[in-house]
């Protein structure tokens, strides 16, 4: 690796509702993340461990954002990470509204109070070819069984409604359903459960991941879906393995709003560095 990390690799470690990141700060520096130094960092028994890998760096707003799994691959969204960043920089810049860039486009953040922080996540692509999935058909009703709904939100997802979320083999469903053929980029799985017309027990299998306790992301795919099909309204409670996030499909866009935690920061060590190839 061509970077100099002769003093070791500063980090911090957040998460939302327990989906947990890595997050290195890279402005005013040239930091060159590779898909082996993410796996690296996130093995769970040999680095730190996380869900997702964020890089912070220099945008044309107030910062921009990119994504890596656990596994490696890249991520053009990842909605929990990048509220806990937004209240990472709004309590650095004293800033109560930020303009985040990401491959997924332009985010605007808020802080909305009582330690509770919004991100917009942009519309959702709702066609087979913004997904994207494999060919031409209605997102709505895939030809799975269960009839899943597909939605892109920078990332593709596959949303299923159940009658208990909680009796799914999601270790076993979401790994066969993640590299669907209909899915040439692979998928998000949900499995959803709706509660009320404003509640909805959700769980998730992150495509390069895994079971995971929340994914933000898939919280707005999942009330985009329920609400295209009638199950619930636009704005939503949906319940997570750890915890609950408020999502609210307005005209500008999908807003999730929740809680974050900086959990503690520490120094990636040159010898663990070197190891990683």
């Amino acid at each position: 690796m061509s970077d100099d990390f002769s003093h070791g690799l500063p980090f911090m470690k957040m998460h939302g509702l327990g989906n947990d990141f890595v997050v290195l700060d890279a402005r005013g520096h040239v930091l060159s993340t590779t898909a082996s130094l993410a796996r690296g960092i996130g093995h769970r028994q040999f680095g730190v461990g996380f869900d997702q890998l964020a890089i912070i760096s220099e945008g044309a707003g107030d910062a921009h954002l990119t994504f890596f799994n656990a596994d490696g691959s890249t991520a053009a969204a990842c909605g929990n990470a990048t509220r806990c960043i937004a209240r990472f920089l709004m309590d650095e810049s004293g800033k109560k509204r930020l303009l985040l860039t990401t491959d997924r486009g332009e985010l605007v953040a808020e802080d909305e109070g009582d330690g509770i922080t919004s991100v917009n996540m942009g519309q959702p692509f709702l066609t087979w070819h913004e997904v994207p999935l494999a060919r031409e058909m209605d997102t709505l009703e895939l030809p799975i069984e269960g009839a899943p709904t597909a939605t892109g939100m920078g990332n593709p997802h596959c949303t299923f409604f159940v009658e208990d979320a909680l009796a799914v083999d999601l270790a076993t469903f979401g790994s066969e359903i993640e590299h669907h053929p209909l899915f040439p980029e692979r998928t998000n799985v949900q499995v959803a459960q709706i509660i009320a017309p404003d509640s909805i027990r959700m769980r998730v299998w992150e495509r390069g991941v895994g079971v995971t306790l929340a994914s933000g992301s898939s919280s707005c795919a999942t009330a985009v879906a329920a609400a295209r099909r009638g199950l619930t309204g636009r704005s939503v409670r949906i319940e997570l393995d750890g915890g609950t996030l408020s999502i609210d499909w307005r005209p500008d866009g999908v807003w999730m709003s929740g809680p974050t935690m900086h959990v503690f920061n520490g120094i990636l060590t040159p010898e663990f560095l070197a190891g990683i190839t």
